[in-house]
């Protein structure tokens, strides 16, 4: 059995989608589409950069999700279940036709807007921890967060000995000192424009609220993986309230391949820019095959 996954922020980069683009009618048609539905030329900062600008969250999300689900209409793969990380989860609930490509596209676009003026508007960071367990970093950093008064918390469970926490700034520097005394390999702040899945996303949170409330979400083909729980559901309900919660909670990854993995998924398949996700499958599972398409 296979599953799709789908890529989040961070696995973009100038030119990408651009081969395709020549030579695939349909992923230049979908692409084409995009631009318009968008106003502006989305294509251009994908294929031509410059790179600080594509790398800006605003365009960043559209853009990875506009070339993944192209790509995935090109490829003609019929999986058993999907999964997305992060904004990867639009892709899949996309792909699983739970939800068209016009009313994903304006999600995405909402949302990478609003959180990068959430960034903007509430600083914060994030921090890779390496090395550390995962019940070892949720209590640092509900030590930090007493200690500073202001929240840090886990937002990115990517696979065992690898996450991402999340936060006000002061909070996440504290609970960094505390991973390295507790003995981490490695923890560093991440280059991003705002501590994603934490609270200091609400802003964003309430505006994607508004816009999901009117979208209309469709039984899907397939099971999708949800980030906020790492269960697979075919119910649009849950699959929307799922999708809205993630902003503000934390992408359980490690989980969800977990997951995966029991209910029988052997092939792990990545769809859209870069390979991270390969990655992060080849650290936390064993004897599986694992693919990508880029």
């Amino acid at each position: 059995m296979k599953a799709l996954l789908f890529p989040g922020q961070g696995s973009q980069s100038v030119g990408m989608g651009l081969d395709h683009y020549k030579n695939k009618p349909k992923f230049r048609s979908i692409v084409g589409e995009a631009d318009e539905l968008l106003g502006y030329p989305l294509s251009e900062i994908m294929f031509e950069g410059p790179s600080d600008e594509l790398t800006q969250t605003k365009y960043t999300q559209p853009a990875i999700f506009v070339h993944s689900y192209a790509l995935f209409q090109i490829l003609n793969i019929e999986p058993d279940v999907v999964a997305g990380h992060s904004l990867g989860e639009f892709s899949a609930l996309a792909a699983a036709g739970a939800i068209d490509f016009n009313d994903a596209l304006e999600l995405v676009s909402l949302r990478g807007n609003k959180m990068q003026v959430a960034g903007n508007d509430n600083p914060g960071t994030m921090a890779a921890i390496i090395g550390m367990d995962d019940e070892t970093v949720d209590e640092i950093c509900d030590e930090a967060t007493s200690e500073i008064g202001k929240p840090v918390v886990p937002a990115n469970y990517n696979c065992p000995g690898q996450l991402v926490i999340s936060g006000d700034v002061d909070a996440v520097h504290k609970a960094i000192d505390l991973a390295k005394e507790k003995g981490c390999r490695l923890a560093k702040i991440l280059p991003v424009s705002g501590a994603f899945h934490s609270p200091l996303m609400k802003p964003a949170f309430e505006a994607l609220q508004a816009k999901l409330e009117n979208t209309k979400f469709m039984r899907p083909h397939c099971k999708v993986y949800s980030n906020y729980t790492a269960e697979a559901s075919r119910d649009e309900t849950v699959l929307k309230e799922n999708v809205l919660q993630q902003l503000v909670n934390p992408v359980k990854w490690t989980q969800t391949l977990l997951n995966m993995e029991r209910y029988g998924i052997d092939t792990f398949i990545e769809v859209g820019p870069g390979n991270v996700l390969q990655g992060l499958v080849k650290r936390t599972l064993k004897n599986v095959t694992i693919e990508g398409y880029e």
